[in-house]
């Protein structure tokens, strides 16, 4: 299978895809009999690059770690934004990192339905589109006989959806449990460690390029609430919305409180769980709890992250993530890339 591919946000994680297909070109043809070319690049800083005969992607990767822009790669006439990238560009898979909008998801959103729209396939590693609108952008891949894969969104390159989805078929997945952003982990961590408050854990972790400039997304909850509604919607069937949950973030959190409850052989984590009652209701919440040693919760440090499933036909499955770096979210895409080849999207 040969795939034309556009790279929607060209960022960190945009970068690290970039390299990644390069250095696995001979990889991907050998055991997945894929070959690919970039034919589209938007990057929201940087411009935009369109050539239908394929960009030189070294030298995409060169003008952005230069200080350039993609200017000097596009062929046709300049393109004004993504949406009208995405609307003219002749990709059949689209890779989209674009900026997260916690509010609405947009206009990342917008992006996706257009791609999927015109029949192309869609990897996302944005949190947004999934959590507000996944149901909506499925039934169109659906229609379309497309892939929407978006794996990257909630743990990076732990496979977190596809054993859901595909590792644990006719399941009835009744709990998920588990630590899922890691800036709170790690600013947890250092509070225990040296018993940093948290505006220091907060600083230090900036300055490690862990927390953004702006780490409310992380320290009040909201990035566990759009990964939480990911879970609860695609893998039990729920239809939440990340402004339902109301979550309860650490900014209240002591380095006091952190060392009262390890006094007592406890460790205080931001829990995530979503959970289906008797009534088939799926009900979910994101606060600050004590859990004991002896739960993997509290083994998980730093900026690790943890999922544990519960379902019918198997007790208990957790997956842990240990510090993961940039090239993980981008390796995740890939895997979604490889797995839309793979016609798991068709399942």
């Amino acid at each position: 299978m040969h795939l034309d591919l556009a790279l929607l946000g060209f960022g960190t994680v945009g970068q690290e895809l970039a390299r990644m297909l390069l250095g696995k070109r001979d990889e991907l043809e050998r055991d997945y009999g894929l070959t690919w070319r970039v034919v589209g690049i938007s990057a929201r800083s940087k411009g935009i690059a369109l050539d239908p005969d394929g960009l030189d992607v070294r030298a995409a990767l060169d003008a952005v770690r230069g200080g350039g822009t993609l200017a000097h790669l596009h062929e046709g006439p300049p393109l004004q934004d993504s949406s009208a990238f995405v609307e003219v560009c002749p990709a059949n898979l689209f890779f989209e990192a674009t900026t997260l909008n916690h509010e609405d998801g947009q206009p990342a959103t917008d992006y996706v339905r257009a791609a999927l729209g015109k029949g192309a396939h869609v990897v996302s590693a944005n949190k947004g589109p999934v959590a507000f609108a996944y149901h909506d952008l499925q039934a169109l891949a659906r229609e379309k006989r497309v892939g929407f894969f978006f794996e990257s969104a909630v743990m990076d390159a732990a496979p977190v959806l596809s054993v859901g989805r595909e590792g644990m078929p006719a399941a009835d997945i009744r709990r998920v449990r588990g630590i899922l952003n890691g800036t709170t982990n790690y600013v947890l961590t250092r509070m225990e460690e040296d018993r940093l408050g948290l505006a220091e854990a907060v600083k230090e972790a900036q300055e490690m390029g862990i927390a953004e400039a702006d780490p409310s997304l992380d320290i009040d909850g909201w990035d566990a609430a759009m990964k939480l509604v990911i879970l609860a919607n695609v893998l039990m069937g729920a239809d939440l919305h990340p402004q339902d949950l109301q979550p309860i973030g650490i900014r209240e959190v002591t380095a006091d409180d952190v060392h009262a409850a390890l006094a007592e052989g406890e460790r205080i984590r931001l829990v995530c769980e979503v959970a289906r009652d008797d009534s088939g209701a799926v009900q979910a919440s994101i606060r600050p709890q004590r859990v004991p040693l002896h739960d993997p919760l509290a083994s998980v440090m730093g900026t690790g992250a943890l999922v544990e499933f519960e379902a019918d036909a198997m007790r208990r499955l957790t997956l842990i993530q240990h510090d993961p770096l940039p090239d993980e979210t981008a390796y995740g895409m890939l895997v979604d890339m490889i797995n839309i080849v793979r016609g798991r999207h068709l399942a």
